[in-house]
Order: structure tokens, then sequence, then C-alpha cells
């Protein structure tokens, strides 16, 4: 059983209950967690962490820019990559080297998302929808629960309040 000591007087609290040296009230103690592995059914190990980012690319539309980004996400040992403002058409999913694209666009080479992402998470990929030229929502299988990565480009300021409204439709359907 433990059993400890305070002082009122000092307002300092001791006793064996604490590993760490006595600490007045209101400030922060520094106290070991009880086991080394406490969080191992929801943490990833470290060996198996995902890098991720975003990168407004102003168009895939040019000759070897896919080919660029790919050789950047393996210099910053990127696992998934969003992509905003492809200026793509249509919506799908291509394989370009080791790395799977899923896209969403309009009908004009304008605006545009997309994520890019190596080949160990591509076979994880449970599924995508692309919810329209704004918003692109792709499902990957992890444990212990899925990840969903919402990849955007949102309106600017300037944007009428129709589009600002059919945006934040779109991102609250990816959302649920």
């Amino acid at each position: 059983m433990c059993t400890q000591k305070i002082n009122f007087n000092n307002d300092v609290n001791e006793g064996p209950c604490f590993k760490s040296k006595p600490v007045s009230s209101g400030r922060e103690s520094y106290v070991p967690q009880v086991t080394p592995d406490r969080h191992q059914a929801t943490a990833r190990k470290l060996k198996d962490k995902l890098n991720i980012a975003t990168w407004n690319i102003r168009s895939l539309l040019q000759k070897r820019k896919l080919e660029n980004i790919k050789q950047e996400m393996e210099r910053m040992k990127l696992n998934i990559l969003g992509l905003s403002e492809v200026r793509w058409k249509g919506a799908g999913k291509i394989t370009s080297g080791g790395h799977e694209i899923i896209y969403s666009g309009g009908t004009e080479s304008k605006k545009g998302v997309g994520i890019i992402v190596e080949q160990t998470i591509s076979k994880a990929i449970k599924g995508y929808w692309a919810l329209s030229d704004r918003v692109l929502l792709v499902k990957i299988a992890e444990k212990p629960v899925d990840l969903n990565i919402i990849q955007v480009y949102a309106p600017t300021a300037n944007s009428n309040d129709e589009d600002l409204d059919k945006f934040y439709n779109d991102l609250d359907t990816a959302k649920t």
C-alpha cells in the first residue's frame, strides 16, 4: 500500500508514491510511465510510422512533373503525398513506377486534387471517393482502425457563396 505525506506548510508532496522529486501543487510533475509498452494496442511502432505531406503542385499537365514529384517523395521519405491543383480531367486511379495516383478533377483542366501513395501503401487501399474536383477521400486499411485521408483544394475567399457551400457540403460528406 502506498502512503504519502503532504506538507501543508510549504505545499510540497512527499512519499514513496512519487517516483520523481516532490513538486509543488500547480507545477508539472514528470513521473515515469507504469510500463514502457503502455500504448502498444494503439500506437504504431517507430519503424512503422507513416510520413504524410501535401503539396500544391500547380498542374500535372507538364511533362516530367509526375516523375519529379515521385523523386521528391523518395527524397523526403514520404509514404503518402496529397496533391492540390492537379488539373487532370475526370477521376480515377493510375499506377506509375511503383506509385499509385488517385485523382479527382472536373470537366475542365482546372482545380483538381490527388493523392500519391507508395507501393506498400497502395496494397492497403480499401477504396476512394472522388466527391468533387476539390475533395477526394481515400480509405486505407490500418491497425487498429482504418485511415481516412481527405485531400482538399479549398476555394479562395473571393469565391461566390454557391462554390463555398458546395465545397463545405462535399467536405462534410467526406468526414461522415
